[in-house]
């Protein structure tokens, strides 16, 4: 036998081996891709499964690579310290936002469109990935944040089945608080918020420190309404004759007919808003957060759809017909959707 040919006979079989691992990880990651695609929220479990499966494919290689006990040892042994190493030199970037990524998935304490703070950063998640979320913030810019910041630092979500919002005035201690209550109660009905309540903050040394709160059950609004809602107090409390004050102000003013309230304006025509702020400013993660809600009711039709089609062919003639117009229009909602879909990924590709 030839050198040429012990070679080839030598080296075959391990050449052949790294050629099936590779492949067949070439092959998961196209199936993937195609998933994802479908399902771009699932893009988490698409860089987990191929982490993982990188990981096996190594280790089944190293199992049937036609070398010694003694030698194979070895390698598992280093692929072993290796793993372990870089765990441990890498929880603090790499690996830990990986880890960091996996935990917020399982935790669920947000999800796509909600608006959360962490220390300075406020805004609505527009994305989530397996190392980092992405915010888009009042000033419709995006923020990425990496998971292990996320998960050491506290996270305030604002509840999307409402919040409280409130607002602070000062006012001299000549007005009656029961008179300051009632009118900012009536500037936050006004502002659109239910159950409205009054604190009194804090007894300065020259005013009194109100806060006004209420329940904004539409949170989309957030901004749009603390805006409103301090346009009302002006209004209410200019309205009563009654003069804001800062809260260094002292009222040793000897001035007669004379005060600091707002004058009246003249009536001006109403410019008409095609867009509230929020949607402008929070776009993207409003898109993602209408993609993932989309791709989820998707999946139910999809699933009743499955149900239908088995139920069909297990009926008789008399339930038949029933079957196949709720088939049908469950078909018709399926492609309306899918269509939505496709266009709410390009639009946010293209942003």
């Amino acid at each position: 036998m030839s050198t040429g040919e012990m070679l080839l006979e030598y080296f075959l079989g391990p050449i052949t081996i790294v050629a099936i691992m590779v492949a067949s990880l070439v092959g998961l990651n196209i199936l993937l891709s195609r998933m994802q695609a479908k399902h771009p929220e699932r893009a988490l479990h698409r860089q987990v499964l191929m982490l993982v499966a990188t990981l096996i494919a190594l280790f089944f290689t190293v199992i049937m690579l036609p070398i010694s006990e003694t030698l194979r040892g070895q390698i598992l042994s280093l692929l072993g310290i290796l793993v372990s190493a870089t765990i441990a030199l890498s929880s603090t970037t790499f690996l830990g936002n990986a880890l960091a990524g996996i935990l917020l998935r399982n935790v669920r304490s947000f999800s796509t469109g909600d608006f959360i703070y962490i220390n300075e950063h406020f805004g609505r998640v527009s994305g989530r990935s397996l190392f980092h979320i992405e915010l888009q913030t009042q000033d419709r810019d995006l923020v990425t944040l990496p998971n292990l910041y996320v998960t050491t630092n506290p996270v305030k979500v604002t509840r999307a089945s409402g919040t409280i919002i409130s607002a602070e005035v000062s006012l001299g201690y000549d007005i009656s608080h029961t008179q300051v209550e009632h009118l900012l109660k009536q500037a936050a009905i006004t502002a659109s918020l239910e159950d409205p309540f009054v604190y009194i903050i804090k007894l300065g040394d020259f005013s009194v420190l109100y806060r006004i709160n209420g329940m904004l059950k539409d949170v989309k609004q957030l901004l749009s309404v603390r805006s409103v809602l301090n346009g009302a107090i002006l209004d209410s409390l200019h309205g009563a004759g009654i003069e804001i004050v800062s809260p260094n102000f002292m009222n040793t003013r000897d001035v007669a007919h004379q005060n600091f309230r707002a004058q009246p304006i003249a009536t001006q025509d109403s410019v008409e808003n095609t867009k509230d702020p929020e949607e402008i400013i929070f776009d993207k993660a409003e898109n993602a957060a209408t993609l993932e809600e989309q791709t989820t009711s998707l999946d139910e039709i999809t699933a009743r759809i499955e149900t239908l089609q088995e139920a069909l062919e297990k009926a008789d003639d008399d339930h038949q017909e029933k079957i196949s117009v709720a088939l049908s229009q469950l078909q018709k909602q399926q492609v309306s959707l899918n269509a939505k879909i496709v266009a709410n990924k390009e639009l946010i590709e293209a942003e």
